[in-house]
């Protein structure tokens, strides 16, 4: 199949590397312009400079983006606007992990770890959505992590959050279909990814890269690590109109994890 999402406009945070970079480069090959937003804008404009390079330019934007600031959000959406024209698909990918457990974990990065997963996605649609209804239909794809669905006792804070993200799209979902908006909104959970957080992981614990990823792999059922077109694809399916009966959902990208 190609062409899977042509003519759709999309909006992809924390686009600078990892799951990001994934989704807005198979956003564009399958048709759709990008808008690649960061708070880290050089990584952003990278992203969307190697799109242009391999599709055209004009096939994806970038601008620097805290998706914590509701000016912010204001600021993406009218590049948005002005420069592709509309904007019907939203991918709400930033995010972040905290260390430590309930008696370790500091509060002041609990509140960043909500800061950045779950205000993001509450200002990214309350400040989209006008912008969506004039370009519907269109999609919402919030990345939780099946770490909001299976909790463990050293990331409260992650686990909490990112269980946030799961009810909150349901709420959203609901709220655009009772409004006949022609939105959705669906929540994707992956496990361990191969993405450069790994690397920090590794760097972390001390231990090479190789090992760690031996280690992770083991606890999935499948016995691999995902790859972030693993998760991408995904992305993909919600975004096209080949999900248009789908919503309020969540999928599960885990290697079976959830299934034990």
């Amino acid at each position: 199949m190609v062409d899977r999402v042509k003519g759709k406009l999309a909006l992809v945070t924390g686009a600078a590397q990892g799951l990001g970079a994934a989704h807005s480069m198979l956003l564009a090959q399958e048709g759709a312009r990008v808008l690649c937003t960061d708070i880290n804008g050089e990584g952003a404009a990278e992203t969307a400079k190697g799109i242009n390079d391999a599709l055209g330019a004009g096939t994806a934007f970038s601008i620097q983006h805290d998706v914590t600031d509701p000016d912010a959000w204001e600021a993406a959406v009218d590049h948005a606007r002005d420069n592709m024209g509309g904007l019907n698909v939203l991918v709400n990918n930033a995010g972040i992990g905290v260390a430590g457990n309930i008696e370790t974990c500091k509060f002041e990065d609990w509140q960043r770890c909500f800061a950045i997963n779950v205000d993001s996605i509450f200002h990214g649609c309350q400040k989209a959505l006008p912008l969506m209804r004039e370009h519907a239909p269109g999609s919402i794809v919030n990345i939780s992590s099946i770490a909001g669905l299976i909790a463990s006792d050293t990331m409260p804070a992650y686990n909490a959050s990112k269980a946030s993200v799961w009810m909150l799209s349901k709420s959203i979902a609901l709220h655009c279909a009772k409004n006949n908006m022609q939105i959705r909104c669906n929540s994707v959970h992956p496990t361990f990814v191969d993405t450069p957080i790994l690397d920090g992981t590794a760097k972390h614990h001390n231990i090479e890269k190789s090992v760690l990823m031996d280690k992770l792999a083991r606890q999935i059922p499948l016995k691999f690590v995902g790859e972030p077109n693993d998760i991408a694809n995904a992305v993909l399916y919600l975004a096209s109109d080949e999900s248009r009966f789908m919503t309020g959902a969540e999928m599960k990208l885990d290697g079976g994890i959830s299934a034990m």
